[in-house]
């Protein structure tokens, strides 16, 4: 069987791993006043934080258009695909997951391939581990129902923890749900957020980025055995600070991945985020 990974652009997935993997990224677009850019396709990350220090215009976002699916599930039955495993950015924080549904439910399919859509309810690095191991998977003849209980399983088990700069560009957004209750004398913390649910949760407020960070070694910790950890950040910098403060309790390699433009828009310059992947527990 020929099952083919399709996600979106959130998923912060290199687009050299993308192609190598054979996995579809459908993208998102980010605007900037009247002018419109496919994240990861016409504004990588650093020139997506280039644009925001130097423009006058807050960028918005915009989900894809269910013919945008459409014409990624097309191509792929076109290559021979027998299933499609579509996986998501939370879809309480974006219509993507339903612009999917609506794409897949409008298809023409004259074969009836299969294609199952799965609600991440996250985000970022919380995604792109569990879809690059099932394109491994995929590549090994494994079916669509094992493919679907290996992502869903992997996400049950992974957490999001990210440092922001300020929860100005979350509320801004709309994107702030719980965390609300971080929200006041906002310069004066580096506020840590988490995803419960798919919603946007308050962790801390810890005042300074060099606690921020040992306060989510701290909580890796916490968690005991671990399957797999990974960091997003808006650049590198950060990134480095994060991971050399996850040196301390973590040994294994941490990959690190760069914020793409959607995710810079609701969370800001400065944000460095890690996942984590609790190990299975025995029966």
């Amino acid at each position: 069987m020929v099952v083919r990974i399709v996600t979106d652009s959130t998923a912060d997935l290199p687009l050299q791993i993308a192609t190598s993997l054979g996995i579809a990224v459908v993208p998102l677009t980010v605007f900037f006043g009247d002018d419109a850019y496919l994240d990861g396709v016409e504004l990588d990350s650093a020139g997506f934080y280039t644009k925001l220090a130097n423009s006058r215009d807050l960028p918005r976002t915009s989900q894809p258009a269910p013919a945008a699916f459409q014409e990624a599930y097309q191509r792929l039955l076109g290559e021979g695909a027998d299933a499609i495993l579509s996986i998501h950015l939370s879809s309480k924080l974006s219509g993507t997951y339903q612009s999917a549904c609506t794409a897949r439910d409008s298809l023409e399919n004259p074969g009836n391939v299969p294609i199952e859509i799965i609600d991440s309810r996250s985000i970022s690095v919380g995604m792109n581990y569990p879809l690059q191991q099932a394109a491994l998977m995929a590549r090994e003849g494994k079916s669509l129902a094992e493919l679907k209980a290996f992502v869903e399983d992997t996400l049950d088990r992974t957490s999001i923890l990210a440092v922001l700069d300020t929860l100005e560009f979350v509320r801004r957004g709309g994107r702030i749900g719980a965390a609300s209750a971080l929200l006041g004398n906002m310069l004066s913390f580096k506020p840590i957020i988490s995803l419960k649910d798919g919603e946007v949760v308050p962790v801390e407020r810890p005042r300074t980025r060099g606690k921020a960070y040992v306060r989510i070694a701290q909580l890796l910790a916490e968690e005991g055995e671990v399957e797999h950890v990974s960091i997003a950040a808006s650049n590198d910098e950060v990134g480095q600070q994060l991971s050399e403060a996850l040196k301390e309790v973590y040994a294994q390699e941490v990959p690190l991945y760069h914020l793409g433009a959607v995710l810079g828009t609701h969370t800001g310059p400065g944000t460095a985020a890690i996942s984590l992947v609790k190990a299975k527990t025995s029966a």
